[in-house]
């Protein structure tokens, strides 16, 4: 009777789990349909390189780009070079020093 509750708990965690990721999933997407609205071709490449190899740091830049939208900042369509600059600004955040 344990091991069928136990069973049953699992089952029902991991379908909890599931639907949680599928969940950030389809929102990852909306974020992106919308940055890539506002992205040149190769911005958007480079976007999808930078996922593959580092997909937090590239949904962190395309949280930025979309938020930058929503507040209309955003004039002109970020090119490569731009996306670059983002993404070193984004690793000068993490960058911090500790002095004793």
């Amino acid at each position: 009777m344990d091991l069928e509750n136990l069973k049953r708990k699992t089952i029902e965690e991991m379908q909890r789990q599931s639907q949680k990721q599928a969940e950030l999933q389809k929102q990852i997407e909306v974020l992106e349909n919308v940055a890539k609205q506002y992205m040149t071709k190769e911005a958007v490449q480079r976007y999808y390189t930078l996922k593959s190899a580092h997909p937090e740091k590239a949904i962190r830049a395309i949280a930025i780009i979309t938020g930058l939208v929503q507040s209309n900042q955003l004039q002109d369509k970020i090119s490569d070079e731009d996306f670059k600059d983002l993404l070193q600004k984004i690793d000068q955040k993490k960058e911090f020093n500790i002095r004793r």
